[in-house]
């Protein structure tokens, strides 16, 4: 059997400080009951619940969910028509029990979690469960922390998300832990929170499509500048520049490169020339009112255009950004990067290019950034395109996907 990981994913995934994390550098199975639980449940409906770590009961019972948090989520899934033995595998971010100096229980450390990370992972593997829910913290950064690369932030973040994860092929469903629920009785609300996302998780198992993952061998199309004349784009685009830095307005900033998204797996890319006598092409696109623009965050293309290319935009219809907020107003999730993995299941598409992206002065605005010595080079080039051609091609499905959530498909 294949695995999910290569070599160079084990060791990212069991690495810190240049040593590996095992049981051996963890220690706790030395002074548990049950150490290293097995995972428990006969999993008729592939579901897999990972929780944070055994508790007091859980170590006495060799088994997860003994206690006073496994008996509200037994409650809350017998509601749900879900049996929490008979249709789920249960299992842990850490899974030896963690005490404090006094013998309580208490919450794992990102070290144990790192840790045992690797089991959590060879459980996905060897099960292949249709949806995992990650309860809390601990779960959900033993699953999405170690490939999120960017700052994770709490479960309130990501709770409530369906998440398609190409990489898993499986739905990861963050919500809050049953203790957490069951600490705060006195909030009716949070229970009623809690219950829909359990909802929204189980409605998964019978999901009859797994989302398409873009062919980008046949979806990216690198093109020049000039073929821009050539090419059908039919009513609405979705448009992306990589640039110098944020602000066009300071001698020497340029547009490096921009893609054009036309549907959902189909996107040209192209390097924009510092000779302004060929950006026609691109200015004859932008200030057409026959094609719909859409772009994440359209006042940083609309800038550039104006600021740079002397030439506004005509007719925009969609800012994918502003729309994420419009449906879920927390804070942090508007991003492209993580509505593109909450959304679509890609994540670090970005990771080859984002330390070209970042400049030498993070508290200058008008800084320069590092993308020109990207750029020196052919495959750093192609790999800048190819990052910016996904840019699109993902803003452009995330705003369809956002126009059918509002309602707004028979505007465009």
């Amino acid at each position: 059997m294949k695995s999910f990981f290569s070599s160079e994913d084990v060791k990212s995934v069991n690495m810190q400080d240049g040593k590996i994390a095992s049981c051996a550098s963890c220690g706790l199975y030395k002074y548990v009951l049950s150490p290293r639980m097995q995972p428990f449940g006969k999993f008729k409906k592939g579901i897999l619940n990972l929780g944070e770590a055994p508790g007091e009961h859980e170590d006495k019972k060799g088994r997860q969910w003994q206690g006073k948090a496994g008996q509200r989520l037994q409650k809350a899934y017998r509601k749900l028509g879900i049996d929490l033995f008979e249709d789920c595998l249960n299992f842990n971010a850490v899974n030896c029990r963690p005490v404090d100096g006094k013998g309580n229980n208490r919450s794992p450390t990102n070290n144990e979690i790192l840790c045992c990370r690797q089991r959590v992972l060879k459980v996905i593997e060897e099960y292949k469960p249709k949806v995992i829910v990650l309860f809390g913290q601990a779960a959900l950064e033993s699953v999405i922390g170690w490939r999120w690369t960017k700052q994770l932030g709490n479960i309130s973040k990501w709770r409530g998300f369906t998440i398609p994860d190409q990489h898993f092929k499986a739905w990861l469903c963050p919500t809050f832990h049953p203790s957490y629920v069951e600490r705060q009785q006195d909030s009716p609300e949070l229970e009623t929170i809690w219950m829909k996302d359990l909802k929204r998780a189980i409605k998964k198992i019978d999901e009859p499509k797994w989302p398409t993952k873009p062919d980008e061998e046949k979806s990216v199309h690198f093109i020049d500048i000039e073929d821009l004349e050539n090419i059908n784009f039919g009513d609405t685009i979705a448009i992306d520049y990589e640039t110098t830095g944020l602000k066009p307005y300071l001698k020497g900033h340029k547009i490096v490169c921009a893609s054009v998204a036309s549907g959902e797996y189909s996107v040209s890319v192209f390097m924009v020339p510092e000779d302004s006598n060929r950006w026609e092409p691109l200015r004859k696109l932008l200030a057409s009112k026959k094609i719909g623009k859409i772009a994440h965050n359209m006042k940083f293309e609309e800038m550039w255009s104006r600021g740079y290319l002397k030439q506004p935009v005509s007719n925009w219809v969609w800012d994918s950004m502003l729309a994420a907020h419009v449906i879920d107003n927390r804070s942090d999730i508007t991003g492209l990067k993580f509505q593109t993995y909450i959304h679509f299941g890609e994540v670090g598409y970005d990771d080859q290019v984002s330390k070209y992206l970042q400049s030498h002065d993070p508290k200058n605005s008008n800084a320069f950034n590092k993308v020109e010595s990207l750029i020196k080079t052919e495959s750093g080039r192609n790999l800048l395109m190819k990052y910016c051609a996904l840019d699109s091609l993902f803003t452009f499905r995330l705003a369809q996907l956002q126009m059918k959530i509002l309602g707004k498909e028979k505007e465009q």
